[in-house]
């Protein structure tokens, strides 16, 4: 099950570290019969993350996309770049239950993963709960209503 609008493509992004694992999640997310939007980079040719984290982080701050994926060798660099968009809740992922804590008690809608720190395989599945879990709402609306300035 999917809690994000089927209706909208999944914006996905990445830097050159990241490139592999995100033809990875595509292969994925074509499979699953999933819409997206590839916001780059094409290749492993050396780029600079802001370049896709930005305008991944716009697809779903406008409401254009239902989710983002985002994926740089540490995950820090696109997740401190999606952040500085308002509305934005970009999460490093590099376990399960991280995934899951991100939508349970966080509502993330943007997950970012480190490339270079996860195992083959972790990222779908990784990409899979956070895309089936659901806020849980309650205190955690209360914290979550606290971020923006």
């Amino acid at each position: 099950m999917n809690v994000f609008d089927h209706s909208k493509p999944i914006a996905i992004g990445c830097d050159h570290a990241g490139f592999d694992c995100k033809q990875t999640l595509i292969s994925y997310l074509e499979k699953e019969g999933l819409l997206f939007k590839d916001f780059g980079t094409f290749s492993k040719e050396s780029v600079d993350y802001p370049d896709f984290a930005h305008p991944v982080a716009n697809a779903v701050e406008q409401g254009d996309a239902s989710f983002g994926i985002l994926l740089c060798g540490s995950a820090n660099g696109v997740a401190i770049t999606a952040n500085k968009h308002r509305g934005i809740r970009a999460a490093i992922c590099w376990a399960e239950e991280l995934a899951l804590l991100a939508r349970k008690h966080n509502d993330a809608n943007i997950i970012c993963i480190p490339a270079r720190f996860i195992q083959e395989g972790d990222a779908e599945r990784m990409v899979k709960l956070f895309m089936s879990t659901s806020f849980e709402g309650g205190r955690h609306e209360n914290r979550t209503n606290k971020i923006p300035c």
